[in-house]
């Protein structure tokens, strides 16, 4: 017994020591991290070339968190900047004097159409300040030669590539393999064109569908092609032809058809613009990274007005609750909204919505404070790359909205969807039930059993019921009637340009523009931006999503391309109540 104790107690000794010594070792790594990541100081060399070096997926807003994608390897953050934090940048280097030009480093970019058109814009908004914009690639995907098409030169490797073959929409459908496993889907809709469901219920796109999707891919790929047609004097049926043809198999095909100005290896590059420049000819370029730019103080931009204007992120699925900055939580979105309208010194709106929208009631709930804010100070929409069913429903109560030309929208719809597993669960898995009910609704919704016809005329009502208020909350909003609504709704999916023309935008462009209209609308000549709502306390952040941020990564990583579509069969499976959602999700491939 004695020798028992004996181990024990030196087993706790043990414990606690190690517990100790982990504890300490773990605040050195930290403090070490913190230390490594304080404010840095950066200063811009003259005659220094922006690195526009996107290589990462890009957020709307970008993160405050310093952990992020932190390397314990040599204690550094990799820290990512949002669409935010690219404008203003590119917007900072062309008033920079010490900036004399961009570099394009991009070979695929990693965010939707939409946002491919913001830094496209500011790309050539930057070009009015006489510096050069310069393009270099092993290859390029069609997304990063949309950015790169507004270079002053393009420039390739003579053994690289330029893809050039049009966009697409695809879908993924599972209604053989619920048929496998022998679920059937239940769906409540409310619109012809409500295809959110047809993942579950079909094998293809119906005609529906698919006339739909032609009404906004094909205006999306005309606005692209046009605009790299202008940008390289090319003629639009001679790019046609080269597309259609597929005629770029290689590096002298895209400089025979001016695609590209020049094929030259990358120290041919280094030395051209060097000599450009008037600066010593080295093996590198006086190169400063956009992460690096953004530690600069924007000098010229410095707002010391007292008058704000709220640029407030809805980003992601809405959902009831609090959110993040990944997902729209009604509870965190409309109490954002309610504190900018309280708030004097706040004297107008920019909500920026990049959203397919989610549970129906979250949005009502969102919709409301909107149009309260509207009432007491401009509110001005701006449509990121998806802004579609709820992010419609939100958006419709403001004074203006602008979208970009390649923004999906619309899909003015409503749907239920629910899965009945009765003969999966007994076929496959040898599972029965039986139950006792005091009421006879009181199990309705089960996946043990089908629904029954009162109970699908139960649920219908209600679809239809929340469609006519949806209809009618755009009709106030935009001035149409809820019969043409009605007909622009159905679920309809629309470009931004077809937004423009039907009435369900107001202008087209991008979130400075949104801002120029809110400032105009306030009456505003000296203003100074403030961002909403407030981002998480970084080491909370840290703690509460690790654990999911690591399992997404990882998925991210092992499915690839196919993410996108197993989170959205995950997504529609997490469904409860009636919906105001739309799968769309359209790219360059």
């Amino acid at each position: 017994m004695k020798q028992f104790f004996k181990m024990l107690f030196a087993s706790m000794f043990g414990f606690i020591i190690g517990t100790f010594v982990l504890f300490f070792i773990l605040i050195f790594i930290f403090s070490m991290m913190v230390s490594s990541m304080s404010t840095e100081t950066v200063t811009v060399k003259d005659n220094s070339i922006l690195h526009l070096e996107l290589d990462q997926p890009i957020k709307e807003r970008g993160s405050k968190n310093p952990f992020e994608d932190f390397d314990l390897s040599n204690f550094s953050s990799n820290q990512q900047l949002g669409l935010n934090d690219i404008l203003k940048n590119i917007d900072k280097a062309a008033k920079d004097d010490k900036i004399k030009g961009i570099y394009i480093d991009i070979p695929s970019f990693q965010g939707g159409l939409a946002t491919v058109e913001e830094i496209r814009n500011a790309l050539l908004a930057f070009k009015k300040s006489g510096k050069f914009i310069y393009a270099y690639g092993d290859y390029y995907t069609q997304g990063s030669y949309y950015l790169a098409s507004t270079a002053d030169k393009i420039y390739l490797n003579p053994e690289g590539q330029v893809s050039l073959n049009g966009i697409a929409m695809q879908s993924m459908f599972f209604k053989g393999t619920l048929e496998k496993l022998e679920i059937e889907p239940q769906v409540i809709r409310h619109g012809k064109f409500k295809s959110a469901i047809e993942p579950f219920i079909l094998e293809k796109m119906s005609p529906e569908n698919r006339e739909q999707v032609a009404a906004f891919v094909d205006p999306i790929w005309k606005h692209i092609s046009d605009e790299i047609c202008k940008s390289r004097k090319i003629n639009p049926s001679t790019f046609k032809n080269i597309v259609d043809s597929l005629q770029l198999e290689n590096a002298a095909d895209a400089k025979r058809l001016k695609i590209v100005d020049e094929t030259i290896y990358f120290d041919e590059f280094t030395a051209q613009v060097s000599r450009k420049m008037g600066i010593k000819e080295s093996k590198e370029l006086p190169l400063i990274s956009l992460r690096k730019y953004s530690k600069t103080p924007d000098k010229s931009g410095v707002k010391l007005a007292m008058a704000k204007i709220a640029v407030i992120y809805a980003v992601g699925d809405i959902g009831n609750g609090e959110g993040n900055d990944e997902s729209i939580g009604s509870d965190r979105l409309s109490s954002t909204i309610r504190k900018a309208r309280l708030d004097d010194k706040i004297k107008a709106i920019v909500l920026r919505v990049n959203s397919p929208g989610g549970d129906a009631l979250a949005s009502e709930e969102i919709w409301r404070e909107v149009s309260l804010a509207k009432k007491s100070k401009p509110v001005i929409v701006s449509m990121g790359d998806l802004a579609a069913s709820g992010g419609y429903y939100i958006s419709c109560a403001a004074d203006k909205i602008v979208a970009q030309p390649n923004t999906l929208t619309g899909s003015i719809g409503v749907f239920g969807l629910l899965f009945n597993a009765e003969k999966m669960l007994k076929n496959k898995l040898g599972v029965t039930t039986d139950i006792y009910k005091t009421n006879p609704y009181t199990d309705m919704g089960t996946i043990a059993r089908p629904l029954t016809s009162s109970e699908a005329a139960i649920l219908q009502k209600e679809v239809d019921r929340i469609y006519d208020v949806f209809t009618r909350r755009v009709a106030e909003g935009r001035g149409l009637s809820q019969a043409t609504v009605d007909s622009l709704g159905q679920g309809r999916v629309w470009s931004g340009i077809n937004a423009l023309q039907n009435g369900l935008a107001d202008t087209l462009g991008g979130i400075e523009t949104a801002i120029a209209i809110a400032a105009k609308q306030a009456k505003l000549t000296e203003y100074r931006i403030v961002q909403l709502p407030e981002q998480k306390d970084p080491v909370q952040e840290l703690v509460e999503d690790f654990s999911t941020e690591m399992k997404t990564k990882y998925m991210k990583e092992d499915l690839g391309e196919s993410y996108t579509y197993v989170k959205a069969a995950k997504d529609l499976l997490k469904l409860k109540g009636v919906q105001a959602l739309s799968m769309y999700r359209i790219g360059f491939y």
